[in-house]
This record gives structure tokens, C-alpha cells and sequence, in this order.
């Protein structure tokens, strides 16, 4: 009996150390003066919040590029990415040239991104041909504001070597602006971006708008690159419409994550949207539509298992193997 006690005592105290036990999860996100940083901090607390069994945690990385090999590499469970960078990542096409990773898939499209051209009032830089000769941070080594930038540039047959490039993150390119040692920089982010706004309140900010032509001209480089309207109020200062050029941002993962803690993230995350909308507005575009419609590679078997309990129409080239 004396041994039976203890038998019982010991479960008695394992019990609740099974029901605290979590499992640690990473979000690659983005600079801190970005988008990224700010939802994957929110989607860590809904998880943290809504899924059993998990702790996340919301981790600054250099963006696109970086997130997409911690996640192959399994430094991070999901991570944000511009899609023709998990694009380019999963069919091994342009920075991926000969070295695709076909374990790439998605949760969803959750925001558009717009490249913002920001400078200065003052410059004299007025549109993008404006920039040959200029100083030009375009973007974190490895991050989609960088991708995105060259691939501008490229299209509209601006060289880099036109340019006096630097390559800074989100902060570093606003302080840079602001302490007069470039004279325009790119961001590639959801609008409006923290590190503009404050930039904003020191420095009269000047974004510049592209033309249909010049975004055309980058949609025949990549499909998934489309036009986006900047509303005229959306920094301090402009008062009109900015013409931008536009990539969703995924979320990525490996398809070796867990099916049913993706089903239960990408539940979560949908079912509690108003909650990321309060964090940042570019959470307003965050839909099962939208991310439906803007994903260019295969989904994770857990998120295709959400879209279908939910009645959407999953297209036949998000579904791996189909």
C-alpha cells in the first residue's frame, strides 16, 4: 500500500509539470523601425494567448531573405517574407538562382507591402530617374527592400553602379536621411512605417511617386510585384496620392512544422485579426481572400486544412503535390 501511495503521489505531481510544459516557438520578423516587427510581435502574444502548448516569441532579423534561411535552416518556425522573395526561394530563381528550397510553404498572404522612395524636401529628387548619381540606401543586405529595390532599378534600366548605394536597415536609413548622408532610401513595408513617421516629425519627408509605366516595367521582371495607392494623409506632409509598387508579405514555414499547431496559428491569427488591425493598420488587408489570392507558393497542409473548414476555394497550386 505504502509503495502504492507513492506511485500515486508521484503522478499526482507530474500532472500539472505535463500541463505547464511549452514548446518554444521563433517569428522571424524584420528591422524594428518596420512592419514586421511590430505583427510578429502580436501574432507571439495571440499564440501565446490561444494556442495550448506554445510560447512564441517575435525575434528582429535582417528580413526576407535572412527569414528564409533560418527557416530552412531551423533557426525559426515561421517567418515573415515579401513574396517574390519566397518566391524566387522556392523556385530558385533570381538571389535563389540554382538553389531552390521545394520545403518552402506558406501560412498565408497577410499585407501588401508598398517600396516606399522617401527623401527629403530640398533633394531635388523629384522621380526615380532622379536618383542616378544620388546616395541611395536600398535596403538591409538579405532583406525584401533590398530584393525589391534592385529589381526597380533593374527594370527601369538604372545600374547600381549609377548610384552611390548603401545598404541600411529601416533606422539606420531614417537617421541617415536625417542627418543628411543619403539622399533617399528605400523601405519596403507596410504603410504607414514607424521609422518614416518619426523621421517625419524632425525632417519635412518627401515621398516619391513612380509611374505606371516604371511599375509595368517591374511586373514584367516578376509577376507578383502590382501597383498600390498611397492615400494622401497616410505621412505628415503629403498631401497627394503616391503611386507605389506593391509585393504581399507571407508568412513562411517548413513543411516538417507540425500540421496541427499551423492549423491552430493560422486559426488563430484569422479568427483574431482586430487584435494584429490595433497593433498596425496593415493588418485591415490580412483576409482569407487576400491571402488566397496573393501567395505564390505552396501552402503548409495545416493552413490548407483552415481555408477548406472555412468554406474557401483553395486554388489547385497552393495545395504541395497537387
Amino acid at each position: 500500500m505504502r509503495t502504492l501511495r507513492l506511485f500515486v503521489g508521484l503522478l499526482v505531481m507530474l500532472v500539472p509539470l505535463e500541463a505547464t510544459a511549452q514548446s518554444n516557438l521563433s517569428i522571424a520578423t524584420g528591422g524594428t523601425g518596420g512592419t514586421y516587427y511590430p505583427l510578429g510581435g502580436g501574432i507571439a502574444e495571440l499564440i501565446n494567448t490561444h494556442v495550448e502548448g506554445y510560447q512564441a516569441v517575435a525575434e528582429a532579423t535582417g528580413a526576407s531573405e535572412e527569414n528564409v534561411a533560418l527557416v530552412f535552416q531551423g533557426e525559426s518556425d515561421i517567418a515573415f517574407a515579401l513574396a517574390d522573395t519566397a518566391f524566387q526561394a522556392y523556385s530558385g530563381s533570381g538571389n535563389f538562382e540554382g538553389r531552390p528550397i521545394p520545403s518552402l510553404r506558406a501560412l498565408g498572404a497577410v499585407y501588401p507591402n508598398a517600396l516606399h522612395l522617401v527623401t527629403l524636401a530640398g533633394s531635388g529628387i523629384e522621380t526615380l530617374e532622379d536618383l542616378r548619381s544620388a546616395r541611395v540606401s536600398i535596403g538591409a543586405p538579405g532583406s525584401g527592400t533590398a530584393i525589391s529595390a534592385e529589381a526597380l532599378l533593374s527594370a527601369n534600366g538604372i545600374s547600381l553602379d549609377e548610384l552611390s548605394v548603401q545598404r541600411l536597415d529601416f533606422n539606420e536609413t531614417a537617421a541617415a536621411l536625417r542627418d543628411g548622408q543619403i539622399d533617399a532610401g528605400f523601405w519596403s513595408a507596410g504603410p504607414p512605417t514607424a521609422s518614416i513617421l518619426d523621421l517625419a516629425t524632425t525632417r519635412d519627408v518627401r515621398l516619391v511617386s513612380l509611374t505606371e509605366a516604371q511599375i509595368a516595367a517591374a511586373q514584367e521582371l516578376d509577376p507578383s510585384y502590382a501597383p498600390y495607392t498611397m492615400s494622401a494623409g497616410t505621412y505628415p506632409g503629403q498631401d497627394e496620392e503616391v503611386l507605389a509598387l506593391s509585393t504581399p508579405n507571407l508568412l513562411i514555414v517548413d513543411e516538417s512544422l507540425d500540421e496541427t499547431l499551423v492549423y491552430e496559428v493560422t486559426k488563430t491569427i484569422f479568427e483574431h485579426v482586430d487584435d494584429l488591425i490595433a497593433i498596425h493598420p496593415a493588418a485591415n488587408d490580412t483576409t482569407v481572400a487576400f491571402s488566397l489570392a496573393s501567395t505564390p507558393i505552396p501552402l503548409h497542409p495545416g493552413a490548407v486544412r483552415y481555408y477548406q473548414e472555412v468554406g474557401a476555394d483553395v486554388p489547385e497550386h497552393l495545395i504541395a503535390g497537387e
